[in-house]
This record gives C-alpha cells, sequence and structure tokens, in this order.
C-alpha cells in the first residue's frame, strides 16, 4: 500500500502543475484587457494610418514611422475602439482586432448601443453598471491630455516637414507622395479619434439617462459630472486636425 502512495503521489503533483499552468496561462492575455506584452509589436498599430488613407480613396506612405508618429497611434487605438466592445473572456485573452475608419462604415453610428451593452450584460448589479459607466468615462479623461499631447507634437512635425520639402535638393516624386501621405495619415488619425470622443459623450448621456430611470442612484451625479468633463474636453480640443489635402471630411453620427 504505501509503494502504491508514492506512485501515485507524483502523478497528482504532476496534474496539479499542469493545471496550474493552464490557469496562469488563461491570465496571461493582460491586466484590464490589455493585449499582453509578448503579443505587442513596435508597429502593431501601423495598419491605423493605412486604413484612414485608405477609407477617403488616398494612399498610404511608405516612410517607416517615427517614435512619435508611432506614439500616436499607440495612444489613439484604446479611444478608437468602443468601450464594451469585446466580451470579457476575450479582454481576459487579450483579444486584439483592427477596425474600420468612420469614413468606411457604411452604418450609422448608434448612440445605443453601449448603453444597451451596459445594461443587458448579466450578473451585474445596478450599481457595479453606474460603476461601470464612470470607469469607462473616467478611463477617457485620463486619456485625453496624453494623446493629444502627442497629437500636437506630431502636426508641428508635420507642419515642419511641410515647409521644409520646398528646400530638399533633388526631391522625388515619390518622396513628396509619401510625405503628404504621412502628414495625411497623421492629421486623419486625430480627427478619428475627435469623432470617437464626440460619439462616445452621446453614448454615455444616453446609457446615463436609462440608468436613471431604470435604477436612479446617487452614482449618478458623479457620473454625470465626469461625462460633462469629457464633453468639456472634447468640445475645446488643444489641437485641430486639417482635413486631407483637397477633400473635405465629414462625420457620420
Amino acid at each position: 500500500m504505501p509503494d502504491t502512495i508514492r506512485q501515485i503521489r507524483p502523478f497528482v503533483s504532476a496534474v496539479l502543475l499542469a493545471l496550474l499552468g493552464a490557469a496562469l496561462g488563461a491570465c496571461s492575455g493582460g491586466d484590464f484587457g490589455r493585449t499582453r506584452a509578448d503579443m505587442r509589436s513596435d508597429d502593431m498599430h501601423r495598419w491605423l494610418g493605412a486604413e484612414v488613407t485608405s477609407s477617403v480613396g488616398l494612399k498610404p506612405s511608405q516612410f517607416q514611422l517615427t517614435d512619435e508618429e508611432r506614439q500616436l497611434r499607440d495612444l489613439a487605438y484604446p479611444m478608437i475602439e468602443p468601450p464594451l466592445s469585446r466580451p470579457a473572456w476575450k479582454s481576459v485573452f487579450g483579444d486584439y482586432k483592427p477596425l474600420p475608419s468612420p469614413w468606411r462604415q457604411k452604418i450609422v453610428f448608434d448612440r445605443t448601443m453601449y448603453g444597451r451593452t451596459l445594461i443587458d450584460e448579466p450578473h451585474r448589479s445596478h450599481s457595479s453598471r453606474y460603476a461601470q459607466l464612470i470607469e469607462d468615462v473616467r478611463n477617457d479623461i485620463t486619456r485625453f491630455e496624453p494623446f493629444f499631447a502627442s497629437a500636437i507634437r506630431v502636426i508641428d512635425l508635420d507642419r515642419k516637414r511641410d515647409a521644409s520639402m520646398a528646400r530638399v535638393s533633388a526631391l522625388s516624386p515619390r518622396e513628396r507622395d509619401d510625405a503628404v501621405a504621412r502628414m495625411q495619415e497623421n492629421s486623419l488619425i486625430v480627427q478619428w479619434v475627435q469623432q470617437c470622443l464626440e460619439q462616445r459623450v452621446s453614448s454615455y448621456r444616453w446609457a446615463l439617462e436609462r440608468l436613471v430611470i431604470q435604477a436612479p442612484d446617487g452614482m449618478a451625479a458623479d457620473a454625470d459630472r465626469l461625462i460633462g468633463e469629457l464633453a468639456a474636453q472634447t468640445a475645446n480640443p488643444p489641437v485641430a486636425a486639417q482635413p486631407p489635402y483637397g477633400r473635405a471630411v465629414v462625420s457620420k453620427g
């Protein structure tokens, strides 16, 4: 009998070790729904530039991204990905997917989608719904300043780039086209974020109104104050991106 126990112990230990490894692996998607570090790459958001330019009939730049342009794209993605757009289990595993630009989307922006998802999500109390709304709005407020600080730097450098092209010796047509395309990309990415912020404010207000009539709570005042703060920031961005050359950009929704 003791021999049998000694034989079983290593097997049980191996099983427990395997289960522990699986549990840790399930948490490797990263904290707070972020894609884990080993799944990231320096240019993982480069596609944003190609998406915005192609969606308005322009060609993307073939230039490599500068550090500032890369940071602009990295900071833009969390602000263009709709809140509550991923199921919780996908957030755990760090799900990541490209998104269509607002100039490509055929479906008109639905300001009720966020609120309906928040309210219909199972196993949530009304207080937790208010808490989720407050957290989402606060996250956008927190992201606002870093993104637009990056946008200011990028657009300022683009102005200098534009002014210097006339003085570059033997500038080839391809070099000029790529430089212009990169400036268009950067401007459109900033406009994309601006549109998404306006849409989020509208969505958050709709969600709060429905929560108030379904389950009045003192937390509604905090949510309303934060939404007002985000709306004020959005209405007065520290930098205004220009429409792409020769084309007026019209926002949907």
